[in-house]
């Protein structure tokens, strides 16, 4: 199964406004560049690099009667027409270069519900708040590159 990537985001400072882009680079050290959560920080890492599902943020979002920018989600990619695998250690592939391995599901925080009531729980099911990953093999990424499980 391929996908696409719909959106990228980043956001420079914690709590900062996310910036959507175009295309991005993506490092070993630093994820996404010019995302600060991407740095490698404490051991064992796992939060360089977060994706969602367009479905499941629409999903929460008609839950919720809202209509939201995917971007205020906070995570950094935004896939369409993939389900992302809910199994720590597998890697999937963006474009001809990126390679990400899922470390674990994206727990919703308290912002959500500040974004909008019952937000945080219309994310919490079956992963729907994304995965995070860390980056395996670094290059760089666009919106409308593939993404694919790595076999």
């Amino acid at each position: 199964m391929t996908g696409r990537i719909a959106g990228i985001a980043r956001h420079a400072i914690p709590k900062g406004p996310m910036e959507t882009i175009d295309h991005a680079t993506v490092t070993l050290e630093g994820g996404i560049g010019g995302d600060f959560r991407g740095a490698m920080k404490g051991k064992p890492y796992k939060r360089q690099v977060s994706l969602i599902e367009a479905n499941d943020w629409d999903a929460a979002m008609a839950q919720v009667g809202h209509s939201i920018p995917w971007e205020q989600r906070r995570a950094n990619l935004l896939v369409e027409g993939f389900d992302l695998p809910q199994t720590p250690g597998t890697r999937i592939r963006i474009g001809a270069d990126v390679v990400l391995e899922i470390t674990c599901e994206t727990e919703p925080c308290e912002r959500m519900e500040a974004l909008a009531e019952g937000l945080r729980a219309a994310l919490t099911p079956d992963w729907r708040g994304g995965a995070l990953t860390k980056v395996i093999t670094p290059g760089t990424i666009a919106v409308g590159d593939s993404i694919r499980i790595e076999e």
